[in-house]
């Protein structure tokens, strides 16, 4: 059974959501929306497919070509308040246990981190920007749940897409304590939510370019059954913390990532393009990665203008 798909774009300074993926020189539908309205949409409905039909049941849409250059994508329900936050566990794969889990296993919560607002969400082509003087950077493919709150604070899942939790491990190393400024690297997001279940299998590729050629590739696993954890419960854990639960707030969580180039003795570099490919799920972006403060001005000078 084939799982609907949402995205937003901006187009000719209008909001717009589309339900395909784009191909290759086929045209895109897309439906106007304000902004919130499809958090709202999703508080309100009963389903993603009530939701996709009172947005397209709206009539005005308009046709568009999927490498349109008046159209940009936006990061997935993101409000224009900025109202958002972005966090994730560590330390969530099997493949970091000696043991596996039971359905006896008691829970006990992985780390938690926080990794931005809303508003440092980069796009795929947008440029991940992290400290002049990161020890050693990884690429982290990851599943991101997608959130809204209504107005009690009550968290409603949309779906899920894809990350790209760019840190700096090195630093990590050194000083575990110091996992909150490894972090604070920017994270990229697909813009297309598949709007069904968290994904129990999700695989993929990745490429890290170097000088226009690959320097490094190395195969993910994501998807739920390679985790050490249920889903559930670590949802479940997180929204009983109030901050989790601001009313009007959209979450995107990251689930954790496998084992990738840095554990293989790779070492990302200023000017590297990391290519994430989720062949399970045929979809991929593509960032380039910049160190120091000049990167740093120059990403923010081009969000000012956009």
């Amino acid at each position: 059974m084939s799982i609907s798909i949402l995205f937003e774009a901006e187009y000719k300074g209008e909001r717009y959501a589309g339900f395909e993926k784009p191909e290759a020189g086929e045209p895109l539908t897309l439906y106007p929306v304000a902004d919130g309205q499809l958090q709202a949409e999703f508080i309100a409905a009963s389903s993603p497919e009530a939701v996709i039909a009172s947005v397209t049941g709206e009539g005005g849409q308009i046709t568009v070509a999927a490498d349109d250059p008046g159209l940009r994508f936006l990061p997935p329900l993101l409000p224009g308040s900025g109202n958002a936050l972005l966090s994730g566990f560590m330390r969530t794969h099997k493949s970091k246990y000696e043991d596996e889990p039971t359905d006896e296993t008691e829970f006990v919560a992985p780390n938690w981190f926080f990794k931005g607002f809303g508003s440092w969400i980069r796009m795929p082509g947008e440029a991940l920007v992290v400290p002049e003087k990161a020890v050693a950077l990884i690429e982290e493919p990851e599943v991101a749940l997608v959130y809204v709150n209504d107005d009690n604070g009550d968290p409603h899942y949309v779906g899920y897409t894809f990350g790209n939790d760019l840190c700096d491990i090195g630093l990590h190393r050194l000083n575990p304590g110091w996992n909150p400024y490894c972090k604070l690297s920017d994270t990229s997001l697909s813009p297309f939510v598949f709007l069904g279940t968290p994904p129990t299998t999700v695989t993929g590729r990745v490429t890290i370019e170097r000088d226009g050629v690959s320097a490094w590739e190395g195969s993910f696993d994501c998807g739920e059954s390679a985790l050490y954890f249920k889903v559930a419960d670590m949802m479940d854990n997180l929204f009983t913390y109030p901050a989790i639960r601001r009313p009007g707030m959209v979450n995107y969580v990251l689930l954790g990532a496998d084992e990738a180039s840095f554990h293989d003795g790779f070492r990302i570099a200023d000017g590297d393009r990391v290519v994430i490919d989720v062949k399970s799920h045929g979809v991929g972006f593509a960032n380039t990665i910049q160190f120091g403060r000049d990167a740093d001005r120059t990403a923010g000078a081009a969000g000012a203008a956009a």
